[in-house]
């Protein structure tokens, strides 16, 4: 099989499984960009105190409607368990529709990231749709606008300096380093992962100077004990062997 016939193949094999009717399945680089979104938001948010019930990979059913299942969501003003016990999203129970979806597309069905969720998120009322298009790093993101005669429809968000952002989240999303990050205005939110490392580092930094702080002093307390045995030896003071070792072994400057 040749190398363009192999891709072909495989496009086929990956567009077939992203139908969740036939089978979940999905590759590792999308599930790692999907739950790294999904974990900056939610400590984000607890971090603010402020309300915002995140969930990835949560069936959603709407009245009327198919179910499906976005990447990533967000519901305003809606807690956060630590143990959530839902099984899923239902409109009819919660009383309350998404605010803000997020699909990341890496090598899945384009037209259903990209067309029918484009019509359908906008038909039943989401505020704000983004795609992640991880295979060619660039977002597209969509808000919610009236159309006129009771009907809404998306209208695409213009990025301002590569950043697109969300009214929904009070955020900005933007590509660097070709993942998908958010930021609050010049801060950048980091995950569990980013975090742990920072403050890894930080301790290893702490650790650091308190090594080199007690080797100076060890350094200090040695030239005290030098000093010493130079004064006497200067002044023709005999020192024993005994009182050598008594400055030899002292370590009180």
């Amino acid at each position: 099989m040749t190398p363009a016939a192999r891709e072909r193949f495989l496009l086929q094999v990956i567009d077939a499984l992203s139908d969740v009717g036939i089978v979940m399945s999905e590759g590792r680089p999308h599930k790692k960009a999907k739950s790294r979104a999904a974990d900056m938001l939610g400590l984000h948010f607890k971090q603010l105190g402020r309300v915002v019930y995140i969930a990835e990979e949560l069936a959603v059913v709407y009245p009327g409607e198919p179910s499906f299942c976005p990447d990533v969501l967000a519901v305003l003003d809606v807690p956060q368990p630590d143990d959530d016990p839902r099984m899923a999203w239902v409109v009819a129970d919660e009383s309350k529709g998404l605010g803000f979806v997020l699909e990341v597309l890496d090598r899945g069905n384009r037209r259903k990231d990209l067309v029918e969720n484009v019509e359908r998120y906008a038909r039943i009322g989401i505020p704000e749709y983004f795609v992640y298009d991880r295979a060619n790093q660039r977002i597209i993101a969509h808000r919610l606008a009236s159309a006129g005669a009771g009907t809404m429809r998306y209208e695409r968000i213009v990025p301002q300096g590569g950043r697109y952002t969300s009214m929904v989240l009070g955020l900005d999303l933007a590509i660097q380093g070709g993942t998908l990050r958010f930021f609050q205005g010049m801060s950048e939110l980091f995950g569990s992962k980013d975090l742990i490392g920072r403050l890894t580092g930080m301790v290893e930094s702490l650790e650091a100077k308190a090594d080199e702080a007690a080797t100076k002093a060890e350094q200090a307390v040695a030239g005290l004990r030098a000093g010493v045995l130079a004064a006497l030896e200067t002044r023709g003071i005999p020192c024993p062997d005994e009182a050598r070792e008594r400055v030899a072994a002292c370590e009180d400057p």
